[in-house]
């Protein structure tokens, strides 16, 4: 069997040999353990959800963007409050890509000029900006944050708690568990398939779906899910891989009675079973036209798109897919370094959005960015420092696109939502953002305040949207 991916042929051998959590590694262990588990009655309790197919893909700018010269300002004035503030680093207003915005009152606004896919999808309806998101505890203005007078989010300006906290919607604590991960929790019964989870990482173990009962189920950018070295190749001249295959199928075909020895055999077959399933429901997947670049991050989309083109193979209604595209943590040339991660960013999506629309499945899949914080207005000689709120995309075709949702902030310095340094004061929770894609994949309003506990300091849960940028 050979599969093709843009032409490049991936053999059976190659497609099993490469090593993955997919198949039998700790992550996808851990995940059959906790499968074996009874569901809770959470779970139980969503089983009427819609059953209509929906994925959500989302991307992490690990490392913290530098997102207001991602989205920046064109009128006149806030375009020279932009300049002023960023001096060195800011973006020529020639340079810059307009992009036109519904009820924008006015406003102009341009995008960075490696982004042309970006302002095609987002001009012609398919992609939004969400601007000055931030982790937020309660709503918080300047002057109570310099009074201390307010509950804060912890380790504010870190990476670890930052990066921790817009993957669990947990803003006062510490926590294993992501927001991804209690999602597929509650919503796990609407999948028909016990082997592979809802939650598919193309970037191995991580926080945002890992759950109670869930942990992703990973795959490789290139070769997809990755079993047993050996495992399956039973051609005749292959006696080693032969004898392993068999082997390993005496073993786990083989009932036992001692209930440890019977669990550990489950978890093997469940791995083993769920590679076997992931590889035969992709391999029938026909050639997709569209054509992705040769990197991590476009191959990393094509698989997804390959799931998802597979789901119904996989018994899936819900899938969850996880990219972490590093390298953002721009202390120094930051222009030139994000130039070039937002060129591959924006093809990359741009490569996704055709796949997804060659399949027909535009309207069922919303990929989202996340980052754990924008960085400083202010340049530090050369690059910019860990900051706060910034501006994030989102992209379907059920996205409420060409618009800017939020209140585009001042830049100057000293301004309303400026903290100092060109640290900005974010104005829409994260927690509002993640509730939204929450309640458009199909959890229930109820189950929301349990997800995101400070969630209602910002909205209280109910069928309606809380920011509006995706329909019902």
């Amino acid at each position: 069997m050979k599969i093709r991916f843009n032409n490049n042929p991936i053999s059976r051998r190659n497609f099993m040999g490469q090593a993955s959590c997919a198949a039998i590694g700790v992550s996808t262990l851990y995940s059959s353990l906790v499968n074996l588990k009874a569901f809770s009655a959470a779970a139980l309790a969503n089983s009427s959800l819609d059953p209509e197919y929906k994925a959500l893909a989302c991307l992490f700018q690990s490392g913290g963007n530098d997102s207001f010269n991602m989205l920046m300002p064109r009128s006149t004035s806030e375009y020279n409050e932009y300049a002023t503030t960023r001096s060195n680093l800011a973006i020529p207003l020639n340079d810059m890509l307009p992009i036109f915005p519904d009820l924008a009152g006015g406003r102009l606004f341009g995008i960075h000029p490696s982004m042309p896919r970006s302002q095609q999808l987002f001009n012609s309806g398919k992609l939004a900006y969400l601007t000055n998101v931030g982790t937020l505890v309660q709503p918080t203005t300047k002057e109570q944050y310099w009074a201390g007078d307010v509950d804060l989010p912890l380790g504010l300006y870190s990476h670890s708690d930052q990066g921790q906290q817009w993957m669990t919607g947990l803003p006062t604590g510490r926590s294993s568990t992501g927001w991804g991960g209690k999602v597929k929790d509650l919503i796990n019964d609407m999948n028909n398939n016990p082997n592979i989870s809802m939650n598919l990482s193309l970037s191995g173990t991580n926080i945002f779906q890992t759950g109670e009962n869930t942990v992703e189920f990973a795959l490789d950018a290139y070769n997809g899910s990755s079993g047993i070295n050996g495992y399956g190749n039973v051609e005749e001249w292959n006696v080693f891989d032969r004898m392993r295959t068999q082997a390993i199928n005496s073993m786990v075909d083989h009932e036992y009675q001692n209930m440890f020895q019977k669990t550990y055999i489950d978890v093997i077959r469940r791995s083993r079973d769920g590679h076997i399933q992931f590889e035969e429901a992709i391999g029938n997947v026909p050639t997709l036209q569209t054509t992705f670049s040769d990197n991590y991050l476009s191959r990393s989309f094509q698989m997804a798109a390959y799931s998802i083109a597979a789901h119904e193979a996989l018994g899936m209604k819900r899938q969850i897919f996880f990219i972490d595209y590093g390298g953002w943590d721009n202390h120094d040339e930051v222009l030139n370094t994000q130039a070039g991660l937002l060129y591959e960013l924006d093809t990359a999506i741009g490569e996704f959005s055709d796949a997804l629309a060659e399949l027909g499945l535009g309207k069922q899949v919303t990929t989202f960015s996340l980052s754990e914080f924008s960085r400083t207005l202010t340049s530090n000689g050369n690059g910019t420092d860990h900051a706060w709120g910034g501006n994030v995309m989102v992209m379907g075709e059920d996205v409420i696109g060409k618009r800017i949702y939020g209140e585009y902030p001042s830049l100057a310095l000293e301004s309303t939502n400026e903290l100092g340094y060109g640290v900005m004061l974010p104005q829409i929770s994260a927690d509002t953002y993640f509730a939204e894609l929450a309640l458009w994949f199909g959890v229930s309003p109820s189950d929301l305040s349990t997800i995101f506990p400070a969630l209602t300091n910002f909205y209280q849960p109910s069928p309606t949207h809380p920011i509006g940028f995706l329909n019902s």
